[in-house]
């Protein structure tokens, strides 16, 4: 018998979960590489010949903009907002993009970044709304 109520998939949940708590923590982690971009300038060293050598400080207010907004966007997941969910896609996009251009700089940290991004945008498109409803 049919009462009416539907409950959410613990999978569904889950992948939420995970998706907004992994962009609490990259958003964090892009705040401390932005952070020691800014106040540490000789922390990061490049090769002279990149084509997207920036000035370490100006990556340094990248990633520190692009780190609170990715923190932002997680704890709109994880309060189950919609707006959340598209913006924290959007964001990890931008998050991997902005990591690769980085690579010169540090490269396994960002590599470890981008596959946490990749983590992140693969949970919160995995979360649709034909799954958000248990049979």
């Amino acid at each position: 018998m049919e009462t009416g109520i539907r409950r959410s998939s613990p999978w569904v949940t889950g992948f939420a979960v995970f998706g907004g708590s992994m962009m609490l923590v990259i958003g964090i982690f892009q705040i401390v590489v932005g952070l020691t971009a800014i106040f540490e300038d000789t922390f990061y060293v490049m090769s002279d010949n990149y084509l997207f050598g920036f000035d370490v400080s100006t990556w340094g207010w990248i990633h520190l903009a692009l780190g609170v907004l990715v923190a932002v966007g997680g704890g709109a997941v994880l309060a189950g907002q919609l707006w959340g969910r598209i913006l924290g896609i959007v964001l990890a996009a931008l998050s991997a993009i902005a990591n690769f251009l980085f690579l010169p700089y540090y490269p396994l940290w960002s590599m470890l970044i981008i596959a946490a991004d990749v983590a992140v945008i693969w949970a919160l498109t995995k979360y649709g709304r034909e799954d958000a409803i248990a049979p």
